[in-house]
């Protein structure tokens, strides 16, 4: 053949495919098989062509009803903008999120006891727990082994024990000045101490650091939540929880666990209230939460006022028969003052039974900072008439990531004079347990 036929018969192969192209493009195939077809999406038309279709394609207006069919953030039977009502299992990992796990009982630590340690601070059974107890009270001991016989204790015997002390602290994410104020409380409680022989001594220490530890962990005042909360509903009463802190820190997270513990230690019915107005996506986040641990939540979209919302969350709690209320709120630094001021309102005009600090166990002096700047603008940023508000416990999470260095605990129950009511230990809901007093002397001594 030519050259000329081999170039005629190229451009009518070419002619070919493309034309067999366009009649598959247009739906043509006559080759495929019935069985194959693929099943037809949710929002398909009975005029063919999906609403996703039509509205990406241009091909005509799209109506309300294609729109709702699109929807998949909401339930067939969801009540609009009031909120929605999660699945019960609907795509939901149930073990990745551990929602048949029980909740651990937080009271079953074990106590620490001072009998329970020989002389050098370590346990008697001679094992070297240093991460349980001992390295401290190692240190401190062996400050004044050579102290012994019927001695006065003065403060420069214990000036290098207290510098020890204070760095200890320090290192274990305790705040400055609070480290070097339980150091002067040590000083006050051993200093003039009278000795027989060493170890009275080191007992003394040892009881005196516990002591300290303890009368700063130890609230004034007990904090129950579930019992609370049970206490309202016999009451008639809607019980409702404000989560503050600042950026990044896991209050949504953290809120969906006390929603989870609530409702399957208490068998409460708790309501999600998305106060959350301001951060792209927060609205989205606590409505997977609230479908995963099938709960109302209350939205009202972005942009509003989230003091507004908040009442209107708790006069329809209160109306559809809600045990809780759970209040999310932006997070925001302790700096902000258009925030901090919103936020100082939401808490005035709603008097929420509990308004809960939520802080990272990572932090240390900054933990200090962020407290008491959100106490202050609690009170002075408040409506003008409001009663003072201020924090009434702390949640602290990434407890779990920590190991020793529990030291935030320390200086934010300081600061505030509030207990830890909570610490998260994990990333499943269950992973939620209320703070031992002795687990933190242990890893601040140990």
């Amino acid at each position: 053949p030519t050259q000329e036929g081999e170039g005629e018969d190229q451009q009518a192969k070419i002619l070919a495919a493309r034309a067999k192209l366009q009649a598959r493009m247009k739906g043509g195939n006559t080759k495929k098989k019935k069985e194959e077809k693929s099943p037809e999406p949710a929002g398909k038309s009975k005029k063919g062509g999906s609403d996703w279709h039509k509205l990406v394609g241009g091909e005509g207006p799209i109506s309300k009803k294609a729109m709702d069919s699109l929807d998949r953030s909401r339930d067939a039977e969801g009540l609009g903008g009031k909120g929605t009502v999660g699945e019960k299992d609907g795509g939901i990992d149930r073990a990745a999120l551990g929602l048949d796990e029980e909740i651990p009982d937080s009271e079953d630590e074990d106590e620490l006891l001072i009998e329970d340690l020989d002389e050098s601070g370590g346990p008697k059974d001679g094992s070297a727990k240093k991460g349980i107890i001992g390295g401290l009270f190692h240190r401190v001991t062996n400050s004044v082994q050579g102290i012994t016989g019927n001695k006065v204790l003065t403060k420069d015997d214990l000036e290098p024990v207290l510098k020890d002390f204070k760095q200890a602290l320090m290192a274990k994410n305790v705040a400055a000045d609070i480290a070097e104020n339980l150091a002067e409380s040590l000083k006050a409680t051993v200093v003039g101490t009278k000795t027989e022989r060493f170890t009275s001594v080191a007992t003394t220490v040892k009881q005196a650091l516990v002591k300290a530890i303890e009368r700063i962990l130890t609230p004034k005042k007990s904090i129950d939540v579930l019992r609370a909360a049970l206490e309202a509903k016999a009451n008639n009463r809607v019980f409702s929880i404000c989560f503050l802190g600042v950026n990044g820190v896991g209050k949504s997270t953290n809120l969906a666990k006390v929603c989870y513990y609530l409702k399957h230690k208490g068998g409460l019915n708790v309501m999600m209230a998305a106060c959350d107005t301001f951060r792209a996506g927060a609205v989205e986040q606590l409505r997977t939460h609230a479908r995963n641990l099938d709960v109302y939540l209350f939205e009202r979209g972005y942009g509003k006022d989230a003091a507004q919302i908040a009442k209107e969350a708790l006069a329809f709690a209160e109306k559809e028969n809600f045990d809780v209320v759970l209040i999310d709120t932006a997070g925001r630094m302790q700096d902000n003052e258009p925030l901090m001021r919103a936020l100082a309102k939401l808490v005035a005009w709603n008097s929420p039974d509990l308004v809960l600090f939520v802080g990272e166990a990572l932090v240390g002096n900054d933990a200090v900072d962020q407290l008491k700047k959100f106490n202050q603008c609690l009170v002075d940023m408040a409506p003008q008439g409001s009663p003072p508000r201020l924090i009434d416990g702390i949640l602290l999470t990434k407890f779990d990531t920590v190991d020793d260095k529990v030291g935030a605990a320390l200086s934010m129950v300081y600061i505030t004079g509030q207990p830890v009511v909570f610490v998260g230990t994990g990333q499943k809901y269950p992973h939620l347990r209320k703070m031992n007093v002795n687990t933190v002397i242990k890893a601040l001594l140990g």
